[in-house]
């Protein structure tokens, strides 16, 4: 990673036109009231309009560290009841601390895998196009991410590591589920 003294900013970094895959696991422990659902249809069933605010913990893919949060909501469009699932229109970020976040947005099935376009970010992911492939693993408390990110500099390490095989018996390390300084990204998003 090359870096450049820019006019107002004391560093910047060179891009590049190579894809980068940062893997994450997105875990909901049911210890931040999250997801809420606001029907606001007033229907008994799933119905186009519903909210469905989120924010739920963040681990590497290799789940030794604590990384961040998840925070966004999700528009219910259809209720696809012979898939025993919804489609939605969701917007949100993935926070990391000190690092910077990453935003997304597209249509997320609940029933099956989705792709999801980048739309930005700030930090060392400032500039960062791609998307990002959302693997449903147990809705809504496990989901894992792959990103396929270009136009950034290279990932740091303790965002990285050889991701676990998504299962629905896959836990954080106990380090970072209990948020250890060494099982932590320094400054994290909680």
């Amino acid at each position: 990673m090359c870096k450049l003294k820019v006019e107002g900013f004391s560093t910047a970094f060179c891009r590049t036109g190579r894809v980068q895959e940062l893997c994450l696991y997105e875990i909901n422990e049911r210890d931040r009231g999250s997801p809420a659902y606001l029907r606001l249809s007033q229907k008994s069933v799933n119905s186009l309009g519903d909210l469905v605010p989120f924010s739920n913990k963040l681990y590497t893919g290799d789940l030794q560290r604590r990384v961040g949060i998840t925070a966004g909501i999700c528009i219910l469009i259809q209720h696809v009841p012979e898939k025993n699932g919804d489609r939605y229109e969701a917007i949100f970020s993935f926070y990391f601390g000190d690092y910077g976040h990453i935003t997304v947005q597209g249509g997320y099935l609940t029933y099956e895998d989705t792709e999801l376009a980048v739309t930005g970010g700030s930090g060392i992911f400032e500039g960062v196009q791609g998307y990002v492939k959302l693997h449903q693993i147990v809705f809504p408390f496990k989901i894992f991410y792959t990103f396929y990110l270009k136009g950034i500099g290279d990932l740091p390490e303790d965002l990285t590591g050889k991701p676990v095989p998504p299962s629905p018996t896959v836990e954080p390390s106990p380090a970072a589920k209990a948020c250890e300084p060494h099982a932590t990204i320094l400054n994290f998003t909680n």
